[in-house]
């Protein structure tokens, strides 16, 4: 193929940037300021320095206009709520007091201050803080930040362009205020919100602002008619100002569909645009509308979410049909780079064969870079890049390591019968009541305990060599031992094994299953100072021998009182890992299931009577257009089953979920067929428990008290007063008492505190129901 250069020189640019360092320093600096160790100015410091540090290597690599503004401590969603004046009322008086530390504190909360509601952005791992308004809410700019960084920018000598999240999307992602009413929009806000960002245009403009980017993601989702014209509407009125940068609003992570007319029509200066291909009807639709005349088009070719190296030829043949469509073409991702890893050079483990298929950051901008030097200079420029990319193309699509015929065998004869238990719940629950013997609302947790810094240290030790397998192994056993004696002397209904033995509740797996691919260096933000490190699924996949076996029976051996068996289920395993995107998900969970099966199977067989399998992404996988739903939920649920249904009637099956819209999949939570749910509830005020109970959901179900992701301390009355709750929604027979979350990010003495206080309130309601 050969492409003829473009009118004009295509620009090459990106929406946002991994922000925690090659060593995660940034990390390391808020942690260390969390607890005392660094002064507020250390960390100002060192961010300042990420932040030179991303904007030249990009510069470096050929981006012609570096994003800012997407840089943050925590979240970018929380910026906004900052750039636009929406503090909660009782955070109020710390923000005054000290705008970082009242800034943490919306984050985490505080002893005596909740903090604001997290949830997944989009149908990503990563969370974002979510604002919360009512009809008192009062917006007023502060636009500080962003104009400092553009600031920081342009004194390297560098054109930059400003990214926001955008007013409608802000809007359409907040929710009412604790003490509002549930059914008051936040939308209703848009004419009282847009001249606060009309302020932040106006100074980043006298800022030397050329563009600045306005986000709106959530416009991809299924709108109202109301909500369209609410974009149409607020494009309108920005557009129209006169002090202003010129606008380019970006929408991603799928079709525009509805939207895309109404922003095509806003007096607007450009739109970017994802064409990836879960987006890829975007190019006939924006054909359809006629195109962008006399508009700038950054076209999201190079796919911000995964790790695959870029098809650079079919990318071309896009940006060449695109070129008819606007007055300019630009080269980007697809979305921030926010959600892939820094660089795949650093990986040092992983075989130079497989490395070629791999892009992280660092490669994903040479490929933007790659792809806007071949539409501005043709095909010949880059004849040699393109050569290479081939050739690594071919390199996986050959390769052994992505078929294994007796795991497609294995797959394809799965029958209906596999994915359904042989009991119908209401027997099951006989059986397990009658086997377990637990008391009314009975007590668990999720399954981590607080990795300490000597079990850290213990593992970094074993991959130095500093010690051996059998000193390690003494570290767990001792470990488990004290898990267990605090939860026993708690008086917890159901133990774990707290889960010492695991890096992470996905890669723990990974590691031991095959087509999987681990990373060294692959770390990616799940929210705040979590970072994650989300393995490859490179192959097929199958499960050489058990991999929780051995834990779970030696823990159950020290204690009478039932310990669950603990595993990350199929969709979660796919969501919170870089899949592979050479076959249908739903082949591929279905092979992660039958894995899964085969240790459901032999922890029973070890007798383990309780087994969690954890499926927090189920909802966060959801696909954002309805159309889609129910094509993804029926593999989906098929798969938790898959996994689940070979058990005896008196085993019984937990799930859990967490930091997520449920009421949107509550009939597919049913369709699991899960003996018992836990979930996310104490930041969400039991929320979910409504939620249930309006299905009329039929299973025992756990909504949480405790919020594990912060560090305040419920106390007793707290977590009564939330079970209390929930019993309004939930029959006392059916409730259990739990955590939302494990509390692997925990320290020791919360947590003590905190499950001493949810067995308390357990007990005190207990009683209230058995009228003692």
């Amino acid at each position: 193929m050969t492409t003829k250069p473009a009118a004009a020189a295509a620009r090459a640019t990106v929406y946002g940037y991994p922000r925690q360092g090659q060593s995660r320093e940034l990390k390391k600096a808020i942690e260390g300021h969390w607890k005392g160790r660094v002064t507020a100015d250390f960390l100002r410091e060192t961010a300042a320095g990420l932040r030179r540090s991303n904007w030249r290597q990009l510069a470096a690599a050929g981006v012609d206009e570096v994003p800012t503004g997407d840089f943050s401590y925590y979240d970018h969603v929380l910026d906004t709520t900052v750039m636009v004046g929406a503090i909660p009322e009782r955070h109020r008086a710390a923000v005054e007091a000290d705008a970082l530390g009242g800034y943490f504190a919306m984050a985490r909360g505080t002893q005596d201050v909740a903090p604001l509601e997290m949830t997944k952005w989009f149908d990503t791992n990563y969370h974002y803080l979510v604002p919360e308004l009512g009809p008192d809410t009062v917006f007023t700019a502060d636009s500080a930040k962003q104009v400092a960084e553009l600031e920081e920018a342009h004194a390297l000598g560098l054109t930059a362009r400003p990214v926001l999240v955008g007013p409608v999307t802000y809007l359409l992602l907040s929710k009412p205020a604790p003490g509002v009413p549930a059914d008051f929009d936040p939308l209703t806000l848009l004419d009282r919100l847009l001249p606060v960002y009309a302020e932040v245009l106006a100074d980043l403009r006298a800022a030397g602002a050329g563009w600045v980017q306005l986000d709106e993601p959530a416009l991809v989702q299924d709108r109202t008619p109301a909500e369209l014209n609410a974009a149409a509407r607020a494009y309108r009125d920005l557009g129209a100002l006169t002090d202003r940068p010129k606008l380019l609003v970006a929408s991603y992570f799928d079709r525009l569909g509805e939207a895309l007319p109404v922003l095509a029509k806003a007096p607007v200066e450009g739109l970017a645009l994802d064409f990836t291909e879960r987006a890829a009807a975007n190019l006939d639709a924006l054909a359809a509308v006629g195109g962008l005349p006399g508009k700038r088009l950054v076209a999201g070719v190079v796919n911000g979410r995964n790790i695959w190296v870029n098809d650079l030829s079919a990318s071309l043949t896009t940006l060449g049909t695109l070129l008819g469509l606007a007055d300019r073409v630009d080269v980007a991702a697809s979305c921030s780079l926010l959600h892939v890893p820094l660089d795949a050079a650093a990986e040092r483990d992983i075989d130079p064969q497989i490395l070629r298929w791999l892009a992280f950051a660092r490669q994903k901008t040479a490929e933007v870079v790659t792809l806007a030097k071949g539409l501005t200079r043709g095909t010949g420029a880059i004849a040699a890049q393109l050569a290479a990319n081939k050739a690594d193309l071919a390199s996986r699509a050959n390769s052994p390591i992505t078929r294994d015929p007796a795991v497609r065998a294995r797959a394809e004869a799965v029958t209906d019968a596999d994915t359904r238990r042989a009991q119908p719940y209401p027997e099951r629950a006989t059986a397990q009541r009658a086997h377990l013997g637990l008391p009314l609302l009975p007590t668990t947790t999720i399954g981590s305990f607080p990795q300490t810094a000597e079990l850290r240290t213990a593992r970094a030790d074993l991959r130095a060599g500093r010690i051996d397998t059998g000193a390690y192994e003494e570290r767990i056993r001792t470990e488990i031992q004290e898990v267990l004696a605090f939860q026993e002397k708690t008086g917890l209904d159901v133990l774990v094994h707290g889960e010492p033995e695991r890096n992470d509740m996905v890669q723990y797996f990974a590691e031991q299953l095959t087509g999987y691919l681990a990373t060294q260096h692959g770390w990616v933000q799940s929210y705040g100072t979590r970072y994650v490190r989300p393995p490859i699924l490179a192959g097929d996949i199958s499960r050489p021998e058990p991999m929780t076996v051995r834990w779970t029976t030696y823990a159950q051996s020290l204690t009478s009182r039932p310990v669950k068996g603990m595993l990350t289920g199929p969709v979660t395993m796919l969501a919170w890992s870089f899949v592979r995107d050479d076959q249908p998900l739903g082949d591929t969970a279905r092979q992660v299931a039958l894995a899964l099966r085969d240790e459901v199977n032999d922890l029973e067989s070890a007798g383990t009577s309780v087994i969690q399998v954890d499926e927090p992404a189920l909802r966060e996988t959801l696909p954002l257009r309805a159309a889609d739903h129910t094509a993804y939920l029926a593999w989906a649920t098929e798969a938790f089953r898959l996994t689940t249904a070979g058990v005896r009637p008196d085993t019984q099956i937990h799930t859990h979920m967490c930091y997520a819209e449920f009421g949107d999949i509550v009939q597919a939570i049913d369709d699991l067929d899960a003996d018992v749910i836990s979930l996310e509830a104490a930041r969400s005020h039991m929320q979910v428990a409504r939620e249930l109970a309006a299905h009329g959901y039929p299973r025992e179900a756990g909504p949480g008290v405790y919020d594990i992701h912060s560090p305040r301390v419920p106390s007793a009355e707290e977590a009564a007063d939330l079970l209390r709750t929930g019993l309004r929604a939930i029959p006392a027979e059916r409730l259990w008492v739990n955590p939302d979350c494990g509390l692997k990010t925990r320290a020791w003495p919360e947590t003590r505190t905190s499950l001493e206080n949810l067995v308390t309130a357990a007990r005190t309601v207990r009683a209230e129901l058995n009228g003692s």
